[in-house]
């Protein structure tokens, strides 16, 4: 599982520009299910199991990523840019970045501290006052190596740490996806529908568009959600934990989720041992939030993955919670396949 989820965040998919994203995500699924692919680039795939359910349940996960896209190019040669997706200004200033399909490497730049008035040297600096320096001394010597409308990722590997952690860039959601393509790869007691979305980050269309195709019963966020179990933070405020498996919503910005399906996902987890924890307070969303009131209604889950520093350069997750999320989400396979 975490080899693959290497091999897919090492992808630059920032919305709007997730191809390479859904062409990995096809060799992993091919021959395990039948699969199609929309006109916003979404990969919707089908699984076969050994009966037939009641309800038909859909499993989303986000292929794309928070990032940057190139607005202008400047005299000598820097790169303006705006956020793409939510993107905390206070993370971004001197991070590795990499530029369009050429991977073009780049740091994000700033003027040194001693130019900035000093009543405005501990705010953060905002996106519109910073550049990407590329290595160009001219317009004309980046306009060969880059364009405007080109995408820009963080530079920032998977990397294994501490008691079982990861860190990478996009971890949000590429490994929501690498538990979906693992449950694909699986044998599965119902038939069982998948979407692979882009432009979460954005505002969840490609969630919508592929819901509406679909028409589900039931639509389950595969997801990571903010865990703010780190030092300074008090407790009634930390959200949820690592270590402590899957998160499970009953409400964020976007949503208010099925009662009775939020209750099963617990349930479930308990009955069979999965270490599973309800989110501890109303913040974020997903593609829950676009699923749920499309194609005239559909009951929505959100199962999360706890993810320290989301949508940073250097999300962490750790590795017993993915699994237990693998290992819950099967079951809910089989629950929610044939529930009331």
């Amino acid at each position: 599982m975490i080899q693959l989820i290497e091999t897919l965040c090492a992808i630059n998919g920032v919305s709007g520009d997730e191809q390479e994203v859904a062409a990995a995500i096809i060799q992993q699924i091919q021959g395990h299910c039948t699969y199609e692919i929309t006109p916003l680039g979404d990969i919707i795939a089908h699984k076969q199991g050994a009966k037939r359910p009641r309800n038909r349940v859909l499993f989303d996960a986000h292929m794309d990523e928070v990032g940057f896209i190139v607005t202008y190019i400047t005299e000598d040669g820097f790169l303006r840019f705006a956020t793409v997706g939510s993107v905390d200004d206070r993370v971004i200033q001197g991070k590795p970045v990499v530029v369009g399909k050429n991977r073009v490497y780049g740091i994000i730049s700033s003027r040194p501290i001693h130019l900035i008035e000093r009543d405005k040297r501990d705010d953060p600096i905002p996106a519109k006052d910073l550049l990407i320096d590329i290595g160009c001394r001219s317009r004309e010597e980046a306009e060969q190596l880059v364009s405007v409308g080109d995408r820009v990722a963080f530079d920032s590997p998977l990397l294994r740490f501490g008691d079982g952690m990861i860190k990478s860039k996009a971890l949000d959601d590429r490994a929501g996806c690498a538990v979906l393509i693992r449950m694909i790869q699986s044998d599965l007691e119902y038939d069982t529908d998948f979407c692979f979305t882009t432009r979460e980050e954005v505002g969840g269309m490609g969630a919508q568009a592929a819901v509406f195709t679909v028409q589900p019963d039931i639509a389950v966020a595969v997801e990571t959600t903010t865990a703010a179990d780190v030092g300074g933070v008090d407790k009634d405020k930390q959200v949820c934990y690592l270590g402590k498996g899957p998160v499970v919503s009953f409400m964020d910005k976007g949503t208010i989720y099925d009662k009775r399906l939020y209750q099963l996902a617990l349930d479930t987890a308990k009955e069979h041992h999965i270490a599973a924890q309800p989110k501890l307070g109303v913040f974020g969303g997903n593609n829950a939030a676009a699923m749920h009131k499309t194609a005239g209604g559909v009951r929505p889950v959100g199962i999360s993955m706890p993810c320290r520093y989301l949508h940073t350069q250097a999300c962490v997750l750790q590795e017993k919670d993915i699994m237990a999320t693998y290992d819950l989400l099967m079951k809910l396979s089989e629950v929610y396949a044939v529930c009331d």
